[in-house]
């Protein structure tokens, strides 16, 4: 009997979102919490062969990896697999696998992006709790048009980004690793430098993957950059930019706002310091849980599941693997 475990699942949806019976010969449970304390993920988890997670929300350091010897297949969800410490699974003989882009086309991460814009630019979540509070009209906001939309990366989801903010009639600038000037006027923007794209962007959106070069991209000086009346919005990793900066700017006004769908530590501990400022707007990584990408991202990991079982590993990212699985 194989066991296999369901990670993260905090809506309850994976069970019925795909046809887990299909896996002949296979105890699937679920689990719907996400544990951060290494020794009691290690306990969850020592009797499993399988684990299916949900995009990146547990994380597999070296440490953990090693202290799961029963531990053959991550069938992870999604085209990367940050979570987990690739060379350690590589050298344990893990096999690691990844889905394909879903129905969406990520469609749904940068709607969210674009609705936190709208949303913090028109301080939408406070105002709806001050009319809780029974008081009216408290913050002034300024519409979008003829504003600058700066875009961090126009990959997929930064060429949407730009895109909305041609037809909201904003300014749109851009700046990315591979970027360059014809490609972001192709896609309606004006290429920038990067010191450009934070100091005069009036919204800026970040949509580049979490790497090596990306960590702790914006810091302290690029916020010091930024525009009083700016807003940040982070729908991409939350290391991407350094906390404790974007804390400090938050703090002393130094942008006018935030817009937050990711966090270093996920989910966001109820005693972390964001949950006190008053100017940000919080979401808990929203952006692909959507019950089409859901239901494509489990039906793609049953079918890795399955053909690990019958050993033909496919979606492999860490092919080197399957010449040396323990």
């Amino acid at each position: 009997m194989t066991r296999i475990a369901v990670l993260d699942d905090y809506l309850h949806f994976a069970e019925g979102a795909a046809d887990w019976a299909s896996l002949d010969g296979a105890q699937v449970d679920f689990f719907h919490d996400t544990v951060l304390d290494h020794d009691a993920l290690v306990d969850r988890l020592k009797s499993y062969a399988v684990l299916v997670t949900t995009r990146e929300r547990t994380r597999f350091p070296r440490e953990v990896l090693e202290r799961l010897p029963n531990l053959k297949l991550i069938a992870g969800t999604g085209g990367r697999q940050a979570n987990v410490d690739m060379d350690a699974a590589s050298e344990l003989g893990i096999v690691v696998c990844i889905t394909k882009s879903g129905p969406s086309r990520g469609n749904s991460t940068a709607e969210l992006a674009w609705g936190l814009v709208l949303a913090v630019t028109r301080h939408i979540a406070w105002e709806d709790r001050q009319m809780r509070e029974g008081k009216w009209q408290t913050r002034l906001a300024e519409g979008l048009g003829g504003r600058t939309l700066g875009v961090l990366g126009m990959g997929r989801l930064g060429t949407k980004i730009a895109n909305y903010g041609n037809v909201f009639d904003m300014d749109v600038i851009a700046w990315g690793p591979t970027l360059d000037a014809g490609r972001s006027k192709a896609n309606g923007a004006e290429y920038v430098s990067w010191d450009e794209l934070f100091s005069h962007s009036d919204v800026l959106s970040i949509h580049v993957p979490l790497t090596d070069l990306s960590r702790g991209w914006v810091t302290e000086r690029e916020f010091g950059l930024m525009k009083e009346s700016a807003f940040l919005v982070n729908t991409s990793r939350g290391p991407i930019v350094q906390e404790q900066a974007l804390i400090d700017a938050l703090r002393a006004g130094q942008i006018a706002g935030a817009a937050l769908d990711v966090y270093d530590v996920e989910p966001l501990q109820a005693d972390h310091p964001l949950l006190t400022l008053d100017n940000v707007l919080l979401a808990p990584h929203l952006g692909y849980s959507t019950g089409d990408a859901l239901r494509h991202f489990f039906a793609d990991s049953i079918e890795n599941v399955a053909a690990w079982m019958h050993g033909s590993p496919i979606n492999v990212l860490n092919e080197e693997v399957l010449d040396h699985r323990r």
